[in-house]
């Protein structure tokens, strides 16, 4: 019996992909630093913050401290372009009104997380977050989903994970758990 949801968030509860990229854009910009929406779309989202700001070339701690604060100030100026999973989110809440859980387990930040989750209306609907930060390790490693496991005590077979990316997908893969691939 299935007992516990495990949802990623962009891409998969909600498609952020345009405000997430818009908030990266406007945040590089203002340290001088040009990269267009189609080359982040294509080459960088999903990717953790500092893994992302790394790989083009910011490597020193406060640059990057620095704008990664600024990407999540920015981000919810972007939240027209934010879409809900509306199918995905009204499964969800009729498996939590059966008394069940419903975790969010993203390697996003988690201010970005709850900002968006406010924006869309979803503050209640969720019983923990597992987000950037509570792990060591990032997908595809399933740390972040055993986690949200272990909080909740239950077992792989009691837990029904749903994603959206290749790390992600191998990440429910290696944690035992049933998952299902999510396409917006």
């Amino acid at each position: 019996m299935i007992r516990l949801i495990l949802l990623d968030f962009d891409g998969t509860l909600a498609d952020t992909r345009m405000a997430n990229c818009r908030a990266y854009v406007a945040a590089l910009a203002e340290e001088g630093y040009s990269l267009s929406e189609e080359e982040y779309v294509a080459k960088y989202f999903g990717m953790r913050c500092t893994e992302f700001l790394r790989s083009i070339g910011f490597t020193d701690p406060e640059a990057v401290d620095r704008i990664r604060r600024r990407k999540i100030e920015l981000y919810p100026i972007f939240f027209d372009s934010v879409r809900l999973n509306r199918p995905l989110w009204d499964f969800c809440r009729d498996f939590r009104r059966q008394g069940a859980k419903v975790w969010i387990v993203s390697t996003g930040q988690p201010d970005n997380i709850r900002n968006a989750m406010r924006h869309l209306g979803l503050d209640d609907g969720i019983d923990g977050i597992i987000a950037a930060g509570d792990v060591a390790e990032s997908k595809p490693s399933p740390e972040c989903f055993l986690l949200a496991m272990r909080r909740e005590g239950v077992a792989p077979s009691e837990t029904l994970i749903f994603e959206d990316s290749a790390v992600g997908l191998e990440a429910a893969r290696r944690s035992g758990a049933a998952f299902f691939k999510v396409s917006l």
